[in-house]
């Protein structure tokens, strides 16, 4: 019997979007080249390198080499004649060729020659709040991920995007669960192993009683059991698209139909906007199981009674009214319980309200199907003598009660829980859970991009281009994997990942199409922009799945 029959509302998709946009993240950097090596020493001063040691020489080495290759941050530190706050400290040290002299201190011609160009100024970008619970020097002492970060010596690339070709878009992932038959209207129907051990189950007790009805048959009663079962969960099917097709009517999204033990499960991925529109979604598969009902009926007028079609098809119509009758009890998850929450919702005004009665309903419903199944079979209200259940038929009559009972009991949380979700996801603001950003350009050191968002209270660095254009963001995964005494030769660009469409989102998106975005996109970071394009921070995807969490533990 179906049990769940296409709630018209998210069975487990939306709840679980955060985790699984936290999951998914591709924490790997699409650009990532294969490393240049280091010099065996860059510190260290050889004795045939008298640039080491001759300020002179080294100014004539570092003008020649500025000649040969301009960096536009070096046009700016020579246009301006101004140092850079790269040379003041021995932490920012250029990834090239800079080396110390003897003493310990740069050489101030060294400096001049090798000046980072100044971020743009923190004053300028928004300063979104950080979560409660970050503190700036977070940002290099995150929880790593399950992806290896990569250490990089120095950057041979000047740009992020300087020699990565775009990459295809990737298929969106299939939804799974089980085998896939097919896709009718375009959503994918798939049988759940679970199937097999009904369809088996089937086969055998419909197999017993055509023992009885014609014994002639002999082994053949099995193959005809068997198409039985398969016919049955047509039916099932034909419920399921009734429900579905009234979804992509109202455009709700359908992500799967899926075929499993006691029946089907049609996961709509939004909930219905008006409480007319959900009573009829949820009223058009009992519906159909009783116009398939009647059509069986009339053909079985057709064929003579006691033969192998007129068996089939009094069977099948026997087993669609069962399957209407099931699903317009008025609990939750049933059809029944979408149509009591819905009339709940018209009058009160509230869907919290009308999700809440119908859950207590289907509560109350489990427990009466636990206790009142097995003593009307042992009555013989369903059909069959007293007499005759009992041994194995009222064990297997207990044991069928325990699990319809186990699954409206557990279908009725769940219902409740999707509705506490709903109720709190809008508590889920990317403007409030972005974390301030510093702008730095590709080759700045890691150690000196780390000072800078320090200073400023940011606990995220964005890539930008002379232009301050965003080119991709730093990944916290990456950083921690970078030990300290490497920080000033690891430029921020060969930890960072390039920014696709999909990993800019709006500061102004909140609640379910905020984790719809992060959900068309999975990533361990986003770009947070203005409605003007200007950059506003970076969305951390565990700061979001910490939020969600942290939402759902406090009571409706």
């Amino acid at each position: 019997m179906e049990t769940s029959g296409g709630s018209g509302q998210p069975r487990s998709d939306s709840e679980q979007v955060p985790e699984r946009a936290h999951r998914d993240a591709t924490g790997t950097p699409a650009n990532q080249d294969a490393p240049t090596p280091p010099d065996p020493d860059p510190t260290a001063v050889r004795p045939d390198d008298t640039s080491a040691t001759d300020p002179a020489a080294r100014a004539t080495d570092d003008n020649a080499e500025k000649s040969a290759a301009t960096t536009p941050a070096d046009d700016g530190a020579a246009d301006t004649g101004e140092t850079p706050d790269s040379a003041k400290t021995p932490d920012t040290v250029e990834t090239r060729h800079t080396v110390e002299t003897p003493d310990g201190r740069l050489p101030s011609d060294n400096a001049q020659a090798s000046g980072d160009r100044a971020p743009a100024d923190p004053a300028k970008t928004p300063a979104p709040a950080a979560p409660e619970q970050a503190s700036p020097t977070d940002l290099t002492k995150a929880p790593t991920p399950a992806d290896e970060p990569e250490r990089t010596a120095t950057s041979a690339r000047p740009y992020a995007h300087s020699d990565t070709a775009p990459k295809p878009s990737e298929r969106p992932k299939e939804p799974g669960g089980g085998i896939l038959m097919g896709r009718p209207f375009g959503v994918p129907v798939y049988v759940a192993p679970s199937w097999f051990l009904v369809a088996a189950l089937i086969t055998w007790v419909f197999g017993g009683q055509l023992d009885r009805v014609l014994p002639e048959l002999g082994a053949a009663r099995y193959l005809v059991a068997l198409f039985f079962a398969v016919a049955f969960y047509g039916s099932v099917l034909v419920h399921e698209l009734a429900h579905t097709i009234a979804a992509l009517r109202y455009k709700l999204p359908v992500r799967r139909i899926q075929l499993q033990f006691f029946g089907g499960v049609s996961e709509i991925e939004k909930e219905s906007e008006t409480p007319g529109r959900e009573f009829v979604l949820a009223f058009v598969g009992p519906l159909l199981s009783l116009i398939l009902a009647g059509v069986f009926y009339v053909a079985l007028l057709a064929v003579e009674p006691g033969t192998v079609p007129g068996v089939l098809l009094a069977g099948l119509m026997i087993s669609n009214l069962i399957v209407a009758a099931f699903n317009l009890l008025p609990g939750l998850p049933l059809d029944g319980g979408r149509m009591l929450r819905a009339v709940v919702w018209k009058i009160t005004g509230k869907p919290m309200s009308g999700t809440v009665a119908a859950a207590w309903v289907g509560r109350a419903l489990a427990v009466s199907v636990l206790i009142g199944l097995p003593l009307l079979t042992q009555s013989g209200v369903l059909g069959s003598a007293a007499e005759d259940s009992v041994g194995m038929d009222t064990v297997l009559d207990a044991l069928l009660a325990a699990i319809l009972a186990a699954i409206i009991w557990t279908g009725a949380g769940n219902s409740l829980r999707m509705a506490r979700l709903r109720e709190h996801l809008p508590e889920l603001q990317a403007r409030a859970l972005t974390r301030r950003a510093v702008p730095v350009e590709t080759d700045t050191p890691l150690s000196e991009a780390l000072r800078r968002a320090n200073e400023a209270g940011a606990r995220a660095l964005v890539v930008v281009d002379p232009d301050g254009e965003p080119l991709s963001l730093v990944r916290e995964a990456a950083i921690v994997g970078v030990p300290e005494h490497r920080r000033p030769w690891v430029a921020v660009s060969g930890l960072a990942q390039d920014l696709t469409d999909g990993m800019r989102v709006s500061a102004e998106l909140a609640g379910e199409e905020l984790l719809d975005a992060l959900r068309a996109a999975p990533a361990t970071e986003y770009l947070v922009v203005e409605e003007s394009g200007e950059i506003y921070g970076v969305l951390s995807a565990a700061d979001v799945e910490r939020a969600f969490v942290k939402a759902m533990a406090r009571p409706s």
